[in-house]
């Protein structure tokens, strides 16, 4: 089971990371494990990873990244500490997930357990602008800015979509952007009891090169327990403000009606219409 929900934002502002910490072995052992983690060097790189999917294959992938080595853009080998590209560091990240694939694959297999990795990989290293990339468990990856594109979700992500589509563009600031990643993982956590408290919100502000806003949640944080409080009632405002549909008579003899007409007679869709339509 995917036991996680994890967004990540790349805005003209900055980037946003949200992730939740619940994971389990079976439904009575159900704990908590937390899926960010932070790669820092101030004033040179801030990198950030987010991860979902079978817990040991993705701590046995973040265990590699610190050593990880491969040839860079430039030809030179690099580390995660030494690439001069986010683009490299994504590759990175995709080896690391090869090589555990390479090692581990089989014998998960023979015990019927799939290879589940996906991993967001973002931030920004000196001399570059900030880049996010989500890797799959083949070790490929694409970059969020492309066609529009600036955000990735990995695990249990179909209940915070939509808020998310209808809320967020590059310019939204930095601020609504981590309101609106709270939301999308509060409708989350109220539809999929298997994603949970606490959640690790990190926002990284374009150039600052070092983190500076980490913020851990758990069930006493007051602004996340005004969030789970006031959407579901304003979702409900809105939905009670919004006018009820008008049926047409259902009296109407659709046999002395065209051919055209008939059809629509028969499809109970075609009469609803909006007031004073």
């Amino acid at each position: 089971l995917i036991m996680t929900y994890c967004v990540a934002m790349r805005l003209n502002a900055g980037l946003v990371f949200l992730s939740d910490s619940r994971t389990n072995a079976g439904m009575d052992q159900i704990s908590t494990f937390r899926k960010m983690t932070v790669f820092e060097q101030p004033g040179d790189r801030a990198l950030v990873v987010l991860s979902a999917g079978n817990l040991a294959i993705t701590q046995a992938v973040k265990q590699l990244l610190g050593s990880e080595t491969i040839e860079g853009s430039d030809g030179e080998p690099c580390t995660i500490w030494t690439a001069k590209s986010l683009f490299d560091v994504a590759r990175i990240v995709g080896s690391a997930v090869r090589k555990v694939h390479a090692r581990d694959a089989e014998a998960l297999k023979q015990h019927g357990i799939d290879f589940n990795c996906s991993l967001i990989v973002g931030g920004q290293i000196k001399g570059e602008t900030m880049r996010l990339f989500n890797v799959y468990a083949a070790g490929n990856f694409v970059e969020a800015g492309i066609d529009g594109v600036c955000y990735f979700q990995i695990g249990e992500s179909k209940y915070g979509k939509p808020v998310i589509d209808r809320v967020i563009t590059p310019t939204t600031p930095l601020e609504e952007a981590a309101k609106c990643a709270l939301i999308s993982m509060d409708s989350t956590l109220k539809s999929n009891l298997s994603v949970g408290l606490p959640l690790d919100l990190l926002v990284y502000e374009a150039n600052a090169l070092k983190v500076e806003r980490l913020i851990h949640i758990d069930e006493s944080d007051a602004y996340f327990r005004m969030i789970r409080n006031t959407w579901g009632q304003r979702l409900r405002q809105v939905f009670d403000s919004i006018p009820d549909p008008v049926w047409q008579s259902e009296h109407a003899d659709a046999g002395n009606l065209p051919a055209a007409s008939q059809a629509q007679a028969m499809n109970p869709l075609s009469k609803i219409h909006a007031p004073n339509g």
